[in-house]
């Protein structure tokens, strides 16, 4: 619509963040015990069964959030609620100075609570409990609000508070216009043409509220042309000035935007309201910054105003840049370790939403690989992986770390789950906010490009999960253009968005719902393929929830799952523009759809050079269990490959028994897995554990691309569903909610699977299965999966005719999934000399029916000629020494260690180090002369114990 600015006055109310609290006493005291009764329906916690704990603390001498006990989402140091139901309570005692140790002679004037879930995942607002006789209340405007008014009108304050008389001093920009002493003020701020930070302190004794409140002046429409038609929204950099950076910003329905940061202390002046670009139809807003000292960290808010806004839609709007590359925030950062992401710039003091940051002359990374191969797309052996549960560190640091667990795997791509910036801190990712920001959680960008050029040093493809059907709360696009009713700064897309729908066209409805078919969602789109394509070097996407990007389904499952033009345009559209930017880029879609729309993509560009084609998932793990489990029923394998999906030219399927969004194989076979009728019963840990080889030979070998869940390469068995305290709630438990998305244990490294010789099998059988698989030709051929007479006796034929009998060119892969030993049929094409490929062993096969037996959980893998891999199992501990030895002062080790020990051949323990890496020098100038035993344990948790002589 078009806005007309009227010399009237728009109040915005700040944030609010009442759930029902009530405490016991009415009005608690510092010196006091207290019980705080929460009743969690209309909060975030509304829907969440488990158990509720309190992150809280207590405004100090004016300070709010201090004295916070624990950290947030400890639960064993945060108090849990008590009670169950709706309604559940917290007493504190013996007293807040007391329970929180603050000293008595403090001035505690709140409480500060907000109630979470067990992972955080769900939580209430900030609550902000009054505490003591003496309260202060801003009556008007509003605490926190800011006032929008034309140059020259005027602005009354009021307020008071409960106890009597007190000094009241109101500070505009951090100069004292008024001072009075009583039980209520009033002020009339006149003819005000600047933008006005306030603060009215009250006070009483030693207690002192400051209330806080601003006025912004609208500055009318400035009219200016953009300074180049190349210019970007967000941050332009300018190339040969480093003092200097454009920002844009494009804001239909808006009147008019101010850059607040660190460069005007967030109280900008009419030099920073951004110009209106004066070409027709033109909704983009941009300002040139200068002055700016090269290198230095800056940031910055959009501060976007409507003076006419819709019904239940906000004036003004505190946000970051829709287009950010870095944002800081109040939420997520404070729980962020330091050896993770260390001097995270310091968010700024009085400011609410996130922030962007900005950054001249930056040191470019140093890449050492810059002209990466991809491995073909057939050959593909992708490793799916949530770096928040990979291990202990959850950062990018620990997937350097274990570089060579996954070379030795021969994976050659890694599949990260969504790492671009979202709420909170322990996340699957896909609650996206900023789709062109790194998340700070798992490490710095440049920490991150230093794992990307490792795996390509190594061979290894990096793949990102990529969210784009939805974007989350914090999302600016979806905050400048919401429905907000009630005034707290959150809602969810008003009818003006130019991104979002307010219903989602399909029938998986999560966060707010782009629209594909609006123009601004489409350069968005291509700006965040862009970003990761250019800047990190990223190989691939798998486009998480496609069936997502069409317009036609609301609510409606039979239309969502149908063929859908308007979804098969768009996602071409968007993997033509992969490709033009990399023409060997991965483009995978989590689809799960019909084949006629998904062999529309999997054709696409197919004939071009380099061939082009997306890879669609597909998903087998219902099958795949049931053959764990020693089932026949269920357990049909056919669309592990692209031969049962119709009409798909390339043979770019990628199958996969484990997925993160779907349980696990070992924990199904072990839970549900046929007994057998044994004793002990036949699906115990290590028989389950003995046939994941098997589900590796029926899966990883059949042509195509496929793709590995983190650790079922050595029989993770923990469910999907495993919760914090070890227990296992699933979606269906009536009480305590499910537990998927819960942080998860890491057995894997803290028992040292790797040294568990039935585990470590999985891993070796795998990693030469792996190797067969993008060594030799003929896994690139064609396949058959023909049973023998029932599921649970699997034969996969894998032959290539085009390649001579001198090499392989003739598989045969025989895997028996029953709980008992089982004669399988094999059908070899033609009689002679076969080999085991695992182990190379000669078979003379004289009649090609003579049935094979095989054992309960069992495979072979036959081919036609002996294959040579490169399947180096781990290098063993005998490898690691120490040098100079004898030694004098120090000695290194020449690896990295997770701890290492210096014994007396007595026994006794005369040195300890912790975790280094293999340039530390550890000193030993202070022991005396003579023999010692160092006991080194390296990153996989395996020791070795050297001979040192200290001279």
């Amino acid at each position: 619509m078009k806005k007309i600015i009227l010399g009237m006055v728009f109040l915005l109310t700040g944030l609010s963040s009442w759930a029902q609290v009530t405490t016991n006493p009415t009005i608690p005291e510092a010196n006091q015990a207290v019980t705080i009764t929460f009743n969690k329906s209309g909060t975030g916690l509304a829907t969440y069964n488990g158990t509720i704990y309190a992150h809280i603390g207590l405004t100090v001498n004016g300070n709010t959030w201090q004295n916070v006990i624990g950290q947030w989402g400890q639960n064993g140091t945060q108090p849990a609620l008590s009670g169950s139901g709706n309604t559940q309570t917290l007493t504190i005692s013996p007293s807040l100075f007391a329970y929180f140790g603050v000293d008595t002679s403090a001035s505690v004037t709140q409480i500060c609570v907000v109630f979470r879930s067990d992972t955080g995942a769900q939580q209430s607002d900030d609550i902000f409990i009054n505490v003591g006789a003496f309260q202060a209340n801003l009556n008007s405007p509003a605490i926190n609000s800011t006032t929008i008014l034309n140059s020259g009108q005027s602005l009354n304050i009021t307020a008071s508070n409960t106890n009597g008389a007190a000094n009241y001093n109101l500070l505009a920009n951090g100069v004292s216009i008024s001072t009075s002493t009583g039980s209520s003020f009033n002020y009339n701020d006149t003819n005000i043409t600047v933008n006005k930070n306030y603060d009215l302190q009250i006070t009483q004794g030693a207690t002192t509220f400051s209330r806080k409140f601003a006025v912004m002046i609208n500055p009318g429409t400035i009219s200016a042309a953009l300074p180049s038609a190349n210019l970007v929204g967000g941050i332009n950099y300018n190339p040969t000035d480093a003092t200097k950076a454009i920002l844009v910003l494009d804001a239909p329905h808006k009147d008019f935007v101010y850059v607040a940061g660190s460069f005007n202390n967030y109280n900008p002046t009419a030099a920073y309201a951004m110009k209106k670009d004066n070409a027709a139809g033109s909704t983009k807003f941009w300002l040139e910054l200068t002055g700016l000292t090269p290198g230095q960290i800056y940031h910055y808010q959009y501060w976007v105003a409507d003076a006419t806004p819709i019904a239940n839609s906000p004036a003004l709007v505190k946000t970051a840049d829709p287009y950010s590359y870095l944002v800081l925030n109040t939420y997520d950062d404070p729980y962020i370790p330091a050896t993770s992401y260390p001097n995270i710039p310091t968010y700024p003091l009085g400011q609410s939403r996130e922030v962007s940051v900005l950054q001249t002359a930056q040191t470019p990374y140093n890449w050492q690989v810059t002209n990466f191969v991809k491995p073909k797309k057939e050959d593909l052996v992708v490793y799916e992986v949530l770096i928040r549960d990979f291990d202990a560190n959850r950062n990018y640091q620990d997937l350097i770390n274990k570089i060579d667990y996954f070379k030795n795997l021969n994976i050659n791509a890694i599949e990260l789950m969504p790492v671009m910036e979202y709420e909170g801190n322990e996340s699957w990712g896909y609650n996206t906010s900023f789709h062109l920001a790194l998340d700070k959680f798992y490490g710095t960008e440049n920490k991150f490009k230093e794992f990307i050029d490792l795996c390509h040093q190594n061979g290894i493809a990096v793949i990102l999960d990529l969210a784009l059907n939805h974007a989350f709360g914090r999302n600016p696009m979806n905050r400048m253009w919401m429905n907000d009713p009630d005034g707290d700064g959150w809602g969810e897309p008003s009818s003006e968005s130019p991104y979002f729908n307010q219903v989602a066209t399909h029938s998986y409805g999560v966060g707010s719902d782009f629209n594909h078919q609006q123009p601004r969602t489409q350069e968005y789109v291509r700006r965040t393929v862009k970003r990761w394509i250019e800047d990190f070097k990223i190989d691939g996407f798998r486009w998480d929830l496609t069936k997502g990007f069409t317009q036609n389904c609301t609510g409606d499952e039979g239309c969502t799952g149908s063929y859908q033009q308007d979804r098969v345009d768009i996602l071409k559209q968007y993997a033509d523009y992969s490709w033009s930017l990399d023409p060997t880029h991965y483009v995978i879609f989590e689809h799960l759809g019909q084949d006629n729309e998904e062999k529309e993509w999997a054709n696409y560009r197919l004939n071009e050079t380099p061939s082009k084609g997306v890879m669609m998932w597909a998903e087998m793990t219902y099958a795949y269990s049931q053959l764990m489990g020693g089932y026949a029923t269920g357990g049909d394998i056919s669309r592990i490959g692209h031969t049962s999906h119709a009409n798909f030219q390339g043979k770019r399927v990628m199958g996969y028994p484990e997925s993160h969004d779907k349980e696990r194989l070992m924990y199904n076979a072990m839970t549900y897995g046929n007994a057998g009728g044994t004793a002990p019963p036949f699906n115990n840990l290590n028989n389950s554990l003995g046939r994941m080889s098997a589900v590796g030979a029926a899966s990883l070998l059949v042509p195509g691309p496929k793709m590995i869940w983190h650790f079922a390469d050595l029989g993770m068995q923990l469910s999907i569903y495993t919760c914090n305290n070890g227990t296992v709630n699933t979606e269906s438990d009536p009480t305590a909610g499910d537990c998927k998305l819960d942080t998860k244990p890491q057995p894997q490294w803290t028992e040292n699977w790797l040294a568990n010789a039935n585990r470590n099998k999985i891993y070796n059988d795998w990693a030469k299965m792996i190797a067969l698989k993008i060594q030799e030709p003929v896994f690139e051929g064609n396949y058959a999966i023909s049973t023998n007479g029932s599921n649970i006796r699997q034969r996969i034929y894998i032959y290539d005719d085009a390649i001579p009998s001198t090499q392989l060119k003739n598989v045969v892969v025989l895997a028996n999934f029953s709980v008992a030993a089982q004669n399988i049929t094999p059908d070899f094409p033609y009689t002679g000399t076969w080999y085991n490929l695992m182990d190379n062993t000669p078979v003379v096969v004289t009649n090609t029916t003579t049935p094979i037996n095989l054992p309960a959980g069992q495979f072979a893998v036959y081919g036609n000629r002996p294959v040579t891999l490169n399947t180096d199992q781990f290098e063993t501990t005998a490898s690691i020494g120490l040098v100079p030895n004898p030694s004098s002062d120090y000695f290194t080790v020449n690896t990295n260690v997770n701890s290492l020990e210096v014994y007396s051949l007595s026994g006794q323990l005369v040195k300890s180090f912790g975790k280094n890496d293999e340039q530390y020098q550890y000193p030993i100038g202070d022991l005396p002369s003579g023999l010692y035993l160092v006991k080194a344990t390296d990153t996989y948790n395996r020791n070795v114990t050297l001979r040192m002589i200290k001279q």
